[in-house]
């Protein structure tokens, strides 16, 4: 048993008190908890106008919102960070922009027409935009962007993994682009959509790359006027601003003047300054106060799954004993009670989930969602089958005299907190699995990840608007290399998985990606590399005298270009 220091057993000590103070004696029911949608047939779909802007606001005002960590750099191209996701569409636009069905559609450019072996995309952009520096919004911009993003010196985690199929691009005429892509990649068009793949401005990427990462210059709807690491940021209104994704039914500037953003880590004074009017909008409301956020008449409190891939509480190492048997890491699925976990994590708040596509992403098929229910008899059966028939005097399980023993390495974060990491281990003691818990600094549990070295990382998602992100998780070529950093952590290889995968990338049918996707949703469940806990939910919460809030489509994050304050009203 590895030797923790004292540090760590007393983080784990405390979670231990958390865990018996937080889990209730029956967590509630799934089906009570749909994240403010509405589930039919097992899928999860939201209105169309929670994506489309009702009717026109008011302008004026200073919006005060508050995040809980910072990004560290505003160069979207060189990050993955999750706020991306929203404070991509303060400053940036994108190509295009996903409808709220998963359909693409206009925005920066007007069409695109692909070809017919599916390796050119030709771009007919609008020529009416511009950067806030001046700069042109053309095809030259569009050229240098997609540069910049698999750019080696840009370090790009996400961007240049996104766009790994292109291979350059041509400039038609001033406002016709034709990208060339090494082979056909469906979800080209979907990636362009996202955040991290915002246009930058062109002449900062070429003279002062550098200065991206404290001074982005985009040509979305607000300019940053300030920011200081780990603090905050002030942005102003984008003066002429007259091109929102049409989706959005917003027409013209945003309505609000200014817009302030602090970085609070602390949930208590996210909630606490909420509450007192300090400050107008969170958008990492606090789960242990979603309760008193609803309670309170003056607050409103949103709760939205992000799509593609769900919050993972494991992920196996497929090379390494005891995971590299099937029944071992079925078993370790099924005994693990997501229902407690999401409870744990979530406070009520968070959709326990057992499979692994979100059940808001389109060919989401819910056929194996029950797989690999909480079942410890089944997992028991299962360790028997695998040959872990003795017991040693601890309870344990023995074969050949060898104890069944993993090591899971976690490092402390606000979404998976050591006392999940203490359920799961009082979980799997239960069926006789000894887990020894390593709490890390999130540096060396990086370094121990990419050199596969570890029995079971803890926690994690991956987040993007398309169901390729289980090529992204879980496809072969997706195993990190010397040269790749890659995102199939666990190290699976699984042939039927990769056809299916790879097949699903080649077409553009509805009908053949939902059938490659099924495929890939039943191996996943079959194969087990991960044991998925949760959905990956994104909480807001704002006092009443924000109106106009709608959601982006691509990450299901606050869009503030429609948002406006009714200061009549307060």
């Amino acid at each position: 048993m590895m030797q923790i220091s004292s540090f760590a057993r007393l983080a784990l000590f405390a979670s231990t008190l958390l865990l018996a103070a937080c889990k209730p004696p029956a967590a509630p029911a799934s089906s009570q908890l749909q994240a403010d949608g509405e589930v039919r047939d097992g899928v999860l779909r939201y209105a169309a106008s929670d994506y489309s802007e009702a009717g026109p606001g008011r302008p004026g005002g200073t919006l005060r919102v508050s995040t809980a960590s910072d990004t560290t750099t505003l160069d979207v191209h060189s990050i993955s960070h999750g706020n991306v996701q929203w404070l991509g569409r303060i400053l940036f636009d994108c190509l295009v922009y996903q409808d709220e069905q998963g359909n693409i559609s206009p925005w920066l450019a007007k069409s695109w027409e692909i070809s017919a072996d599916g390796k050119t995309y030709t771009f007919y952009l609008r020529d009416d935009v511009t950067f806030s520096d001046g700069e042109k919004f053309n095809a030259r911009a569009v050229q240098v962007n997609l540069e910049h993003m698999r750019d080696p010196a840009t370090k790009s985690p996400l961007a240049a993994a996104y766009i790994a199929p292109y291979v350059d691009g041509r400039i038609v005429d001033e406002y016709t682009f034709e990208a060339h892509l090494r082979e056909p990649y469906s979800p080209f068009l979907d990636v362009l959509a996202q955040s991290w793949l915002s246009m930058i401005s062109p002449k900062q990427i070429r003279e002062a790359p550098k200065s991206i990462a404290t001074h982005a210059i985009g040509s979305g709807p607000f300019v940053l006027e300030s920011y200081t690491r780990d603090q905050g940021a002030t942005f102003v209104k984008r003066q002429g601003y007259n091109w929102a994704p049409p989706v959005t039914g917003h027409v013209g500037e945003a309505y609000l003047d200014r817009l302030e953003l602090s970085i609070v880590p602390e949930p208590m004074i996210r909630f606490s300054t909420l509450e007192s009017a300090q400050s107008d909008l969170t958008v990492d409301a606090p789960a242990q106060n979603a309760q008193a956020i609803r309670a309170n008449p003056e607050l409103q409190m949103r709760s939205r799954i992000r799509k593609a891939n769900p919050f993972r509480s494991l992920t196996f190492n497929l090379e390494r004993f005891p995971f590299d048997d099937v029944r071992v890491r079925r078993a370790v699925a099924r005994a693990i009670d997501r229902e407690g976990i999401a409870w744990i994590a979530g406070f009520g708040e968070f959709l326990p989930k057992g499979d692994f596509l979100a059940a808001n992403t389109r060919y989401y098929d819910p056929a194996f969602k029950d797989r690999l229910g909480f079942d410890v008899a089944a997992a028991n059966q299962l360790l028997d089958e695998a040959g872990w028939t003795q017991r040693d005097a601890a309870g344990y399980r023995l074969k050949d005299g060898q104890r069944l023993a993993a090591q899971l390495l976690i490092y402390e974060s606000g979404v998976f907190p050591g006392s999940i990491a203490v359920a799961i281990q009082s979980d799997l003691k239960k069926i006789g699995l000894a887990l020894d818990i390593e709490l890390l600094p999130l540096a060396q549990i990086t370094e121990r990840r990419y050199a596969s070295n570890f029995d079971l990382m803890a926690g994690g998602y991956w987040h993007t608007n398309t169901p390729d992100g289980l090529f992204i998780l879980y496809h072969s070529q997706s195993i990190s290399t010397p040269t790749l950093i890659g995102q199939n952590v666990g190290r699976l290889r699984d042939a039927e998985l990769d056809r299916a995968l790879s097949a699903a990338r080649r077409s553009t049918e509805p009908a053949e990606l939902a059938r490659q996707y099924r495929i890939a949703q039943q191996r996943l469940a079959e194969t087990v590399p991960a044991v998925p806990v949760f959905e990956s939910h994104v909480l807001v919460a704002y006092r009443n005298a924000v109106k106009g809030l709608i959601f982006d489509t691509s990450h299901n994050t606050p869009l503030f270009t429609s948002v406006w304050l009714d200061q009549e009203g307060q």
